[in-house]
């Protein structure tokens, strides 16, 4: 594949994304970081950024996959899945998806997605089916109040920070390099 035809926006969008991932891998080996991790940000980020929406949820997809590989690895020495990963794979397509509505990149939208994001997140991964407990009303508030601190609290806090990172560093690159702008920017 001759250089030309390379499509240095996708790269620089697929390394940011695996560049964020990996500091899930990281923080799961210290428990005080409990989900402090760049889900959130990843999804909304790819759901913004990549022009085709296919790549907007396989990359990021494939990113958090990926880690899963190596997170579980690093706990049980097997690869191994957990049938809330499923749920964790549908709360992150969701999220993507709440990335794609975002159409002018700014602090009160990226503020109000990360909101919706952590609560996509809070109130499906703690449906009582998701840990095989009896689904009743009193065991998915009891859930819900459990997961507020630190899960959920350490999710949004991370997704700020996270998305401060890859929200601001590809604007400001953006700005610097017009290889960088969507064809659609070029445009105007």
């Amino acid at each position: 594949m001759s250089l030309q035809k390379i499509n240095t926006r996708f790269v620089i969008l697929v390394l940011m994304v695996l560049g964020a991932i990996t500091m899930r891998i990281i923080n799961t080996q210290v428990p005080a970081l409990s989900n402090f991790t760049p889900v959130g940000a990843v999804a909304l980020f790819g759901g913004v950024y990549f022009t085709r929406k296919w790549e907007a949820f396989v990359v990021p997809l494939l990113a958090l996959f990926i880690s899963d590989l190596v997170i579980n690895y690093i706990y049980t020495s097997t690869v191994v899945f957990f049938a809330s990963s499923l749920w964790m794979y549908g709360c992150f397509m969701l999220m993507v998806f709440v990335g794609t509505l975002i159409k002018k990149v700014n602090i009160a939208n990226l503020a109000a997605a990360s909101v919706v994001s952590v609560l996509i997140h809070w109130l499906v991964m703690d449906l009582p089916v998701v840990y095989g407990i009896a689904s009743t009303w009193e065991n998915y508030l009891m859930l819900l109040v459990k997961a507020i601190y630190p899960f959920e609290t350490n999710m949004l806090i991370a997704d700020a920070i996270y998305g401060a990172i890859l929200f601001g560093g590809f604007e400001l690159a953006k700005n610097k390099y017009t290889v960088l702008q969507s064809k659609k920017q070029l445009a105007l």
